[in-house]
């Protein structure tokens, strides 16, 4: 197959992670003869520095292109002025909404290698193997918002607005997973206070009812959820949810394998390129340093050859490499507890190592 994947490696520890993503990319396409074109443009902070854009119209025509994208991370201290004229993260946005990426999928899956990596008993949280799914461009970060004057100074506002047709897509990405899986969906939302989550509910169940039947379907509220999230994970199998709140979840979930630099994450639409990343940050603390775990970027180039190009035998070579290299007790600093730790390229050469022989 010849392929164009569009790289933004992004601010802080963008670079270095991308970078061995790419290494890996680079041995998948020669062991399985593909042809990867792999062109790098500006998103986030750097953009802004070059041009005054987060999102530059190179990178987003580059992008509407290409096969799939592959994203490393935006933002940093240096561009976090709240009056700022634009922020990295405005480009994150923008280039979903752009490339109609409506649905964010996260696997959450505990390693048994890593399970003490984990603040949670590893009694609670062995065996989890959880799908979020994320509704990606509506909801509160796209609703109206705005300041006015209020006696006591100002007030601000956000609007979170949902309708019919976004949740009916984003609802059936979702229960399509769960037939593929264990067959089981949760849908979160706080219908008892919010209008927007009372039309999640009626349409959801609505949608389950009529189209996936076979499927065990449940409902449960946001902040109960957060809490089951911690006491009994394994419960659940593919959950799925509005924007804001599967922003917050997944980011709490994170936390059940024991690193976010374990986590990938794809963000799919009903055609075109797919947007394939880590779930963390631009971590500016550590960038520069070669300290960072390059391997949930790593995952999230498997999840691309899995989603985007149906390469799923490749994408299961990455992912059985990730769990050797694991397995034979290598570990970055962010999952190596007390004991000794190896830098990011260090472990890039390892990954690539397992995936020659």
């Amino acid at each position: 197959m010849n392929a164009t994947i569009v790289l933004l490696p992004g601010d802080g520890i963008g670079p270095e992670i991308v970078a061995q993503a790419k290494r890996v990319l680079e041995v998948i396409a020669g062991r399985f003869g593909h042809t990867f074109t792999m062109p790098q443009h500006a998103i986030g902070g750097n953009a802004i520095d070059s041009c005054g854009d987060p999102l530059p119209e190179e990178t987003l025509n580059a992008c509407r292109n290409a096969t799939a994208v592959l994203l490393g991370a935006v933002g940093g201290p240096k561009w976090d002025d709240p009056k700022a004229k634009t922020r990295p993260e405005a480009g994150l946005l923008r280039i979903r909404k752009e490339l109609g990426l409506f649905a964010n999928l996260r696997p959450t899956k505990t390693w048994d290698e890593l399970l003490d990596a984990s603040p949670l008993k590893r009694e609670i949280i062995a065996g989890t193997d959880i799908l979020f799914v994320r509704e990606l461009t509506g909801g509160i970060y796209f609703g109206e918002s705005g300041r006015r004057p209020h006696p006591s100074g100002e007030e601000a506002w956000n609007v979170m607005i949902y309708s019919t047709g976004e949740i009916e897509r984003v609802v059936r990405v979702a229960a399509d997973a769960a037939r593929k899986r264990r067959g089981k969906l949760t849908m979160v939302d706080k219908a008892n206070v919010l209008e927007a989550s009372r039309l999640w509910r009626q349409v959801a169940e609505r949608v389950v009812r009529e189209e996936y039947p076979d499927l065990e379907y449940n409902v449960v509220l946001v902040d109960s959820m957060a809490m089951h999230l911690i006491s009994k994970p394994r419960e659940f199998d593919v959950v799925v949810t509005e924007n804001l709140f599967g922003d917050i979840l997944t980011d709490e979930a994170s936390m059940l394998p024991g690193s976010l630099g374990l986590l990938p994450s794809a963000s799919i639409g009903s055609s075109g390129p797919g947007l394939f990343e880590p779930i963390h940050g631009s971590a500016p603390d550590i960038a520069g340093k070669n300290l960072a775990n390059p391997l949930a970027t790593i995952l999230a180039a498997a999840m691309m050859l899995r989603y985007s190009m149906s390469m799923n035998t490749e994408a299961d070579a990455i992912e059985d490499a990730v769990s050797r290299v694991l397995k034979a007790g290598h570990r970055t600093k962010d999952i190596a507890g007390n004991g000794p730790s190896i830098s990011t390229t260090e472990m890039g050469d390892l990954v690539v190592e397992m995936l020659r022989q």
